[in-house]
């Protein structure tokens, strides 16, 4: 074979190989594309659910299983641990099919895979703490399901809702106090009043309140402001009166605060200088 023969041999192959190549996917029914999903799901393997319902969304957007395959695409999505990608489905489904019945199930999806975004991996296995750290998607969940509660307060999920935002309120109010309490390592007492006030009022049925308050108390005495200190240890023997920080006698024990002695400088600068 000479060698133009054999070149032109191979370049014709070789295009052979590449149309195959590129030969596009059969295209299913429509209905076969949505029980495989189905299927898919039902055995939990949420990837080749995601895969049948991207089809079905693709070559059949306006078919009789529009509406559910959009919607399981949510799930499939979310338990895919694709997140963001499961909000974006869910926005997408509102924007769709605004007055569908399943639009409750759209809104408290698109909250949980918020919720869910702001607690990795690491957090779950390696217990870094999550008030410790900037709460931005759970502030989205909590408007999601607020929106939630808001247009569908009889929603067979607005109960698990109500639950969540009860507890990222908690959590807002954890990372508020984790502040303060940074705030006090630094002597930079009156920036940790004000994070601890902003506890009292905002989240005052908070698990942290009692402790915002004793270092509402705490810092007003070091600030000598007497009569606000007064105030809060009076808000406390209110509402708390069983605190640790008041002894036998019912009489405030200052005890969350030990100021150091450290230079100017080292004040002013947040103990960056200086001793």
């Amino acid at each position: 074979m000479s060698s133009v023969v054999r070149y032109t041999f191979l370049a014709i192959l070789a295009l052979g190989l590449t149309a195959c190549a590129s030969k596009p996917d059969e295209v299913l029914p429509e209905e076969r594309y949505y029980e495989n999903a189905r299927s898919a799901m039902r055995s939990g393997n949420f990837n080749e659910a995601e895969r049948n319902l991207n089809a079905l969304e693709t070559y059949y957007p306006f078919g009789r299983y529009a509406e559910q395959a959009q919607l399981d695409l949510i799930y499939a999505r979310y338990q895919n641990l694709d997140l963001e990608g499961a909000r974006s489905a869910a926005d997408r489904f509102l924007r769709l099919n605004p007055q569908s019945e399943h639009a409750d199930y759209a809104i408290y999806l698109r909250g949980i895979a918020a919720y869910n975004l702001d607690i990795s991996l690491a957090q779950r296995y390696f217990g870094v703490d999550a008030t410790a750290r900037d709460l931005g998607m759970q502030r989205q969940a909590f408007r999601d399901f607020n929106e939630l509660l808001t247009r569908y307060p009889n929603s067979e999920y607005a109960a698990d809702a109500r639950q969540r935002m009860i507890a990222i309120r908690n959590r807002m109010a954890a990372l508020e106090l984790h502040a303060a309490r940074y705030y006090i390592k630094r002597e930079a007492y009156i920036a940790a009043n004000n994070r601890a006030r902003f506890v009292v009022e905002n989240y005052p049925s908070a698990p942290v309140a009692e402790e915002a308050l004793r270092i509402m108390a705490e810092t007003f005495l070091i600030l000598d402001l007497q009569e606000a200190a007064q105030d809060a240890i009076q808000l406390l023997a209110t509402n708390f009166p069983d605190s640790a920080a008041f002894d036998r006698n019912q009489k405030f024990q200052a005890s969350l605060i030990q100021p150091q002695r450290r230079s100017l400088l080292s004040v002013v600068t947040f103990g960056l200088f200086g001793n």
